[in-house]
């Protein structure tokens, strides 16, 4: 018989764990043969040449990460410089043609300067974020297939840091994700080429939250040799010299 004058006490619930998944994007190195043309998801190649950009780039970035990549070169061959510059080779990265740029359709190969001086002031991306380019895709397109990858990838790797070599629109996608299931808010960043974003997800069996512990970091930014790094990841005004 239990004894009245003592209150009863309620077991203790024990909370669920909370998992961490870092990722690590990486945004490829500028791309020079474009001709001051509006590329999207034309497969041109990067300039890796500056290999002082890419040891600095390896030095943040974790060993024992998982690695992906989109499907277009530029990407692998910013991975490539990164090893190339010392930074361990993994066994294995996948090309996931999800991660691609925006597929810009009609605009593709158009001059960038004169299209974007025909776009509204101010504005963050080549369009709204619900506008298609002829024959291609909005940026709700973008943002909705990358969402789905960043779910499939983190779901398969949850708990581990993941290394995705990427483009501006794919990590700008990844940053509305972030910030609450708000694409519009991530055309807001700059992200420039070769830079490195962290986002961290934490999961637990009833809740799951982002954070942001870093946006654009250029860790080679201190010497000015090699500012040349910048390249317009959408509506940008730049000069002459940064679009060729």
């Amino acid at each position: 018989m239990s004894n009245p004058a003592e209150p009863s006490v309620a077991p203790q619930s024990i909370p669920s764990p909370v998992v961490a998944t870092r990722w690590w994007w990486v945004r490829h190195a500028p791309v020079r043969e474009d001709g001051g043309c509006i590329y999207g998801q034309k497969d041109l190649g990067c300039d890796t040449s500056d290999r002082v950009v890419f040891e600095a780039v390896g030095k943040i970035l974790p060993r024992n990460a998982v690695w992906y990549a989109s499907s277009l070169k530029r990407t692998h061959q910013t991975a490539d410089a990164i090893w190339a510059a010392g930074f361990p080779k993994p066994a294995t990265m996948p090309h996931e043609a999800a991660l691609a740029e925006q597929h810009l359709g009609e605009w593709q190969g158009m001059n960038r300067a004169a299209f974007l001086a025909s776009r509204p002031a101010g504005s963050h991306w080549f369009a709204d974020i619900d506008e298609p380019a002829p024959g291609g895709e909005s940026f709700m397109d973008l943002y909705n297939r990358v969402r789905g990858a960043i779910e499939r990838i983190g779901a398969e790797h949850a708990g581990k840091d993941i290394i995705a070599v990427a483009h501006g629109g794919t990590i700008k996608a990844a940053i509305g994700l972030a910030l609450g299931n708000q694409p519009e808010k991530g055309l807001a960043f700059d992200i420039d080429n070769c830079s490195v974003t962290r986002l961290d997800h934490f999961a637990s069996a009833s809740h799951g939250n982002w954070r942001l512990p870093m946006v654009n970091q250029q860790p080679w930014i201190a010497d000015a040799s090699h500012n040349a790094m910048h390249q317009p990841a959408g509506p940008e005004i730049a000069s002459a010299g940064k679009l060729a």
